[in-house]
C-alpha cells in the first residue's frame, strides 16, 4: 500500500475529504520526524514506537568491485512494534 491507497482508505472509512486526510497524513510524517531529530521517540499504544538507534562504524563492501570500505558511525530511525501489531502475523 502507497501513500495514496492509505488516503483513499482512511477517506473512505471517515467520510473526511481525501484532501484533509492527506494533510493529517503529511503532519504525521512531518512531527514524527522533528521528535526523532531532537531525540525523542514515538509511541503509539498498540501500534508501536519510532526510534533513533545508534549504528556503530562498520567494514563494508562496495558491491559493485569488492573493494572494502569504512562505513562510519551514525543514527538511523528504526520501528519497533507494539504488541498488538505484532499479533497479527501470528
Amino acid at each position: 500500500m502507497n501513500k495514496a491507497d492509505l488516503v483513499e482508505k482512511i477517506a473512505r472509512s471517515t467520510q473526511a475529504p481525501k484532501k484533509d486526510v492527506a494533510k493529517i497524513i503529511d503532519a504525521f510524517v512531518s512531527e514524527v520526524g522533528t521528535a526523532l531529530g531532537n531525540g525523542q521517540s514515538v509511541t503509539i499504544v498498540g501500534f508501536g514506537t519510532f526510534r533513533m538507534q545508534e549504528r556503530p562504524a562498520r567494514e563494508g563492501r562496495n558491491p559493485r568491485t569488492g573493494e572494502k570500505i569504512q562505513l562510519p558511525a551514525c543514527r538511523v530511525p528504526r520501528f519497533v512494534p507494539g504488541k498488538a501489531l505484532r499479533e497479527l502475523g501470528r
